[in-house]
Formats: C-alpha cells, structure tokens, sequence
C-alpha cells in the first residue's frame, strides 16, 4: 500500500488516534531545546484534526509535559504526553485513571539522581542537564561527539538501574525512576479512547516502541534515516508537515 493509500484508509476511519513526537517530527532539530518550535504547517494541520471531533491529537515526547507546553505552543484540544510517557495532561491523566506521579521512595530516588547527575553535568563543558518530575535528562547536543558519548556513557554506567529507567536518544540520555515506553504510552491511549486506528510519528531510537505496537489498520511513519518498524519513512520535518495536511484535508475536508 502506498502511504498516500495508507492515509485515505486512516482518515475513513471511525475513532482515530494521532500521536505524534515533537522535536525532529513537528520542529526541526536545534542545538539549544528551548528555541524549538512547530514548523507553522505542522502546528496548523494538528489543530485542524484536533478539532475534528472523532479524531485525538496527542504530542508524545521525552520533553517534561510543562517543557513540552511551552515549546510545542499547544494546549487543549490537543493532548500532552511527557518524558516517554510518564507524564500526561489533566484530561488524559482523568481519561486514563491516574492519579500522582511517584511514591515518596520514588521521589527520594528522583532526588538523589537529579544531584548525582547536576555534578556530573556540571563538570563537563557544554553539557545540559533537563530536570523532570519522573527525573532528569542529560544532553550533550552541540559537544565534541567523543566528549559527550563519554559523558553519557559515565551517566548510564553510574545510575541506570536500581529503580531507574534509563531510555537512550539522540545525543540525550534520559533516566526516570518510573519505568514508561512511548509504546504502553500509545497502547493505554488507545485502549481508553477506543481508537479505530491509530497513526504514530517520530524520529529517534525511543519512537521504536510505539511503532512495534501498531497493527495492519495503523499508520507508522519514521521522520528521517535510521533502521526501523515503521511502515512508512520521510525525510524530514518538512515532508512531515505535508503528510499531516494531506491527512487534515482527507479527514477534515479542504
């Protein structure tokens, strides 16, 4: 099936759920995270299949949700997944039955971490470390490639394991004391909006998860090169943009 077809197919459907990843999917990627935005075209098509009243809009991101937010520019009607999961707006956390974060072990766990990664952060020029409600991340984007593989390695070698989750990206090392895929993130999406079927976008190693859980009726879509399970590939955030109009126009009219 070509992925034109494919889109034709997706957009007849009953109940339809678009979960899509932010940085390198809807904004190209940039050295500095917080100068990140949607590309217009993209924002635009994701706010016409929001407000299409049978179709869920959802951004699923490693970002924190609040980080999320305030880059992606987005709010309801579209949804807000943070930090692979872990994290879910006021209406989806409702929707979906979830009630706090962490344990109050957890949140000693998550206090410790954050310290142990703030010096070792704080030691290596160029480094950034992201502080999350589920934990912290360390970027290297824009370092010396062997300095910063170095310093990822080092961090995964002294905290990953013993109640922390560590979720490798690009040029990002992401640990959290509770352990969420982005693909139980789509599952439990789909399960509590009862979606007919399902279309998924990302461009990084963590994207792999949700795409290994889509079905024949989904759509799966790898922004970029790299091996994948997605069904579709395309080259950029640019091409992107233009997939999601053509399916705003299919679902929502011209």
């Amino acid at each position: 099936m070509s992925p034109d077809a494919a889109l034709e197919q997706l957009a007849g459907v009953g109940r339809l759920l678009v979960a899509l990843d932010f940085d390198g999917v809807l904004a190209p990627l940039v050295d500095d995270p917080s100068a990140s935005r949607p590309l217009p075209a993209s924002a635009d098509a994701v706010r016409r299949l929001a407000a299409h009243d049978a179709t869920t809009v959802v951004m699923l991101s490693g970002r924190g949700r609040d980080d999320l937010a305030t880059v992606s520019g987005f709010g309801p009607p579209v949804g807000l997944v943070g930090s692979h999961g872990a994290e879910y707006d006021d209406g989806l956390a409702a929707l979906l039955g979830r009630g706090g974060l962490l344990t109050p072990e957890q949140e000693r766990r998550r206090t410790a971490l954050l310290d142990g990664l703030r010096t070792l952060v704080d030691g290596t020029p160029g480094a950034r470390l992201e502080t999350k409600p589920a934990g912290g991340a360390v970027h290297v984007r824009g370092m010396d490639p062997s300095a910063g593989s170095a310093l990822l390695e080092r961090v995964d070698a002294e905290w990953a394991g013993d109640g922390v989750d560590a979720v490798a990206g690009k040029d990002v090392l992401d640990l959290a004391v509770v352990e969420t895929t982005k693909g139980s993130a789509v599952e439990a999406l789909r399960s509590a909006l009862h979606a007919d079927a399902v279309l998924f976008a990302g461009d990084d190693v963590t994207d792999e998860t949700a795409f290994r859980v889509l079905g024949d009726g989904d759509v799966g879509i790898k922004v970029g090169d790299g091996d994948t399970a997605a069904r579709f590939r395309v080259a950029d955030p640019q091409e992107m943009a233009g997939v999601l109009a053509r399916l705003a126009a299919l679902r929502c009219g011209s």
